[in-house]
């Protein structure tokens, strides 16, 4: 990346010589800028703490179901649980 802001070369060089693509190597570029706090958006942080709250989310949410098929399973037979 700091080959591409030092604009010796351009981008499209930069990325051929990489071996990657070029649109790769802007995404990069682009999400260090944001890293950074050059440019506004989801730093690489926030964005793997959002997939963690997601994940997280879903397990709570898969938890919750349980309990309430347990909750009627044991109001359908009249039992509590000990």
């Amino acid at each position: 990346m700091e080959l591409a802001r030092l604009r010796e070369k351009s981008i499209s060089q930069i990325a051929k010589d990489l071996g990657i693509a070029e649109s790769g190597l802007r995404r990069w570029m682009k999400q260090a800028d944001i890293d950074e706090g050059k440019k506004e958006g989801l730093s690489t942080d926030e964005r793997a703490e959002l997939v963690q709250l997601r994940r997280d989310k879903r397990v709570l949410e898969m938890e919750v179901e349980i309990l309430k098929r347990a909750s009627a399973y044991f109001a359908r037979q009249n039992v509590l649980p000990e």
